[in-house]
């Protein structure tokens, strides 16, 4: 177990939003503690830190790292998934006392996954009289219940998660979800306050998506890529029948990740009738960018699930930024964080394969469109960041 505690400092100032007394101290950088498990594999924990210290938010890091190593955590065996729930266990002690010697701060961040942290850390945090904020970012109750269907709703097991969610939402000054649409459903399926839940887009990591290459011209199919977990929530079957197809075999698909639904690609390819499907259970984060670059058009997620409907997934954005063509479904999501229409980002109805293949030789007859840099611009780490700074600004109180 490693025990972190970083400062990333910068010298520029802020204004918090604040009047009367405490106007003077927002000449001062707001000074922010990040604090828990949470996972630095996951981007928007870590586009959430670097883009506070861009802006010049004074960030301290207190984190134990537990889950460096589990990408898909519904994949874990019971025992690997009660090791690593034994190890978040024994890093609270030393992450409670580092935060008791930590130097004062104005607010403090509980990143994703932070449901079990916030609740240990509300105690101590209201003792010194600091706000708490969670990144709830998901809720587990609703991935593994409503969306992913791994447990039923009327399980112990269910009831206890919900219990525990709801608890740590309550605890907490403010939850932070990735869309207005997803944090509402939160909201209602936890019993809370709309004000007290609010919204931060996930937005991408520009460095090597920004850089990837403007498409080339090449000779043979269309390149169709795809990447992520394979959970249902990506619809990765509906992906296969629109690439088994008659139609779809005119075209190459790239499929890179595992996960819960990687049987549908297992099955697929085991017909042996599929040579113009490539399937990489696993590509290294940084050499996604790789994999971009090869393709023509980028897919986004296309499941049925209301989670689906709420979310704008990191994928997005990345391919995006990435100047690739993007297919997904149409939700209130998308249309919440793109609201003006850009040819570049191809909407379709969930769970239709034949609206992917019909948005495709649109994309190709309207040359591969890249989206125009504007509609990106509030997705950069900067301007999350100073989203966020905005939203939290009312909590925090100068002494």
């Amino acid at each position: 177990m490693t025990q972190i505690v970083a400062e990333l400092p910068s010298s520029a100032s802020i204004s918090t939003g604040i009047s009367g007394p405490d106007a003077a101290a927002s000449c001062n950088p707001l000074r922010i503690i990040l604090w828990g498990t949470y996972d630095l594999g996951k981007p928007r924990t870590r586009i959430l830190r670097d883009g506070l210290a861009e802006i010049g938010v004074k960030v301290t890091e207190i984190h134990a790292d537990v889950w460096s190593s589990d990408a898909d955590k519904s994949q874990l065996s019971r025992l690997r998934m009660t090791l690593r729930l034994l190890r978040i266990i024994l890093a609270y002690p030393a992450l409670i006392y580092r935060y008791l010697r930590a130097p004062e701060h104005d607010l403090v961040i509980v990143p994703y996954l932070g449901q079990f942290d916030v609740i240990v850390l509300w105690p101590f945090a209201k003792l010194r009289g600091r706000p708490v904020v969670l990144d709830l970012f998901l809720s587990l109750y609703d991935t593994v219940v409503n969306d992913r269907k791994m447990v039923k709703p009327d399980t112990l097991v269910a009831r206890c998660l919900k219990a525990v969610e709801r608890l740590s939402c309550r605890a907490a000054d403010r939850v932070f979800l990735d869309t207005q649409t997803h944090a509402n459903r939160i909201a209602e399926l936890f019993g809370l306050d709309a004000g007290k839940v609010d919204a931060v887009p996930v937005g991408a990591e520009p460095g090597a998506f920004a850089n990837v290459a403007p498409r080339r011209p090449h000779d043979g199919p269309t390149r169709i890529l795809f990447y992520g977990q394979l959970i249902p929530l990506h619809g990765v079957e509906t992906i296969l029948r629109a690439a088994l197809s008659d139609h779809g075999r005119q075209y190459h698909w790239h499929i890179i990740g595992s996960g819960q639904d990687q049987s549908h690609v297992t099955d697929a390819l085991a017909t042996g009738d599929a040579s113009h499907v490539t399937w990489d259970r696993w590509v290294p984060y940084e050499d996604l960018a790789a994999a971009i670059e090869q393709a023509d058009i980028c897919l986004g997620v296309f499941g049925t699930s209301e989670k689906a409907a709420s979310v704008v997934p990191n994928k997005v954005y990345q391919s995006l930024f990435a100047k690739r063509s993007v297919i997904t479904r149409d939700t209130p999501a998308i249309h919440e964080v793109f609201a003006q229409p850009d040819p570049a980002l191809h909407l379709v109805p969930a769970a239709d394969p034949a609206a992917i293949l019909n948005a495709i030789a649109a994309l190709e007859a309207e040359g591969f469109p890249a989206m125009h840099p504007k509609q990106l611009e509030g997705a950069q780490p900067a301007q999350i960041a100073e989203s966020l700074r905005a939203k939290i600004a009312p909590l925090v109180k100068r002494t």
